[in-house]
């Protein structure tokens, strides 16, 4: 299978982006592998600590691994937003593609040391993987949210991003620039969308010579996202928007049918449900080359 940061270098190239799904379960795994499997585009499957506990760090990993080797298409997997150095080790040791590490809630100083030390930690143990930092207040939680959060103060500047890459040794970078985690009640009902500081993007691209990722990408406009990619956005996150598709459709497949106890009768329709959130943002970020037969390498 081929590296993930050749991967990330050819779809910048060609103006696309990687995807990148969070997973707690085989029905979430199995709707994002399927949309990325149809589609024929890389795709990026990532876990929390929480998602990592439910589902289990080793055991996603031996998931992966296995899936890979029967896959025509580029899947990697990214431990997301690791709080600490024995977490960051723990998926290094466990054979994860990318490990983020997020000390993003301490003040930058701290924030670039701890973040050093782990990048040193998993380097360490496998050189090859691309550690990536976050700064700026993109919130917490890939959660619905009572109002959309508008507190803009603490977005990402570009020398504040020159000097993290600078200081930490990271190979992506997690700015904030108009992206929040989980989405407003508004968004999910479709009445309110994310917009992106795009400009700032640009800028903070050229400053840090790095691939930026873009996380809280759920319910964010369309437009903005194909614009973030074309600024310099490599990774785009989308949490938030799989988990309602999740709960709606099982809420209706559980209620189409009180009496059915045949666990894969009930979940066949979560799967679709995800699948096509999945396809619909893979499509997007991959726009030129939706359905085309690609040989990646």
């Amino acid at each position: 299978m081929p590296a993930l940061r050749p991967i990330l270098r050819q779809l910048e190239k060609e103006g696309a982006a990687l995807g990148h799904f969070n997973v707690a379960d085989l029905v979430l795994l199995k709707a994002v592998l399927g949309a990325a499997d149809d589609i024929s585009v890389p795709v990026f499957i990532g876990a929390s600590e929480g998602e990592r506990d439910f589902f289990g760090t080793h055991q996603l990993a031996a998931f992966l691994k296995d899936i890979r080797e029967d896959s025509h298409i580029p899947v990697f997997l990214n431990a997301d937003h690791r709080h600490s150095l024995v977490k960051a080790i723990e998926a290094a040791k466990a054979g994860f593609d990318s490990i983020g590490i997020d000390f993003s809630a301490l003040p930058i100083e701290q924030n670039a040391s701890r973040t050093k030390e782990a990048v040193e930690a998993i380097k360490a143990i496998n050189p090859n993987i691309p550690a990536e930092g976050e700064i700026g207040d993109i919130g917490t939680g890939s959660e619905i949210h009572e109002i959309e959060h508008r507190d803009h103060a603490n977005l990402t500047t570009p020398e504040e991003a020159r000097q993290f890459v600078q200081a930490t040794g990271i190979d992506v970078l997690a700015p904030a620039v108009g992206n929040m985690h989980g989405m407003a009640k508004s968004m999910v009902q479709g009445t309110k969308k994310k917009h992106l500081d795009v400009d700032r993007i640009a800028q903070i691209k050229k400053a840090s010579s790095v691939f930026l990722t873009l996380h809280g990408g759920s319910g964010t406009v369309d437009g903005d996202l194909r614009d973030a990619i074309v600024a310099g956005i490599n990774i785009i996150h989308i949490n938030t928007e799989l988990r309602v598709a999740w709960r709606r459709s099982l809420d209706d497949s559980l209620g189409r049918d009180p009496e059915q106890v045949v666990p894969y009768r009930i979940l066949r329709p979560v799967v679709d449900a995800v699948k096509e959130v999945v396809s619909s943002r893979l499509r997007l970020f991959t726009a030129q080359r939706a359905g085309e037969d690609k040989v990646w390498n």
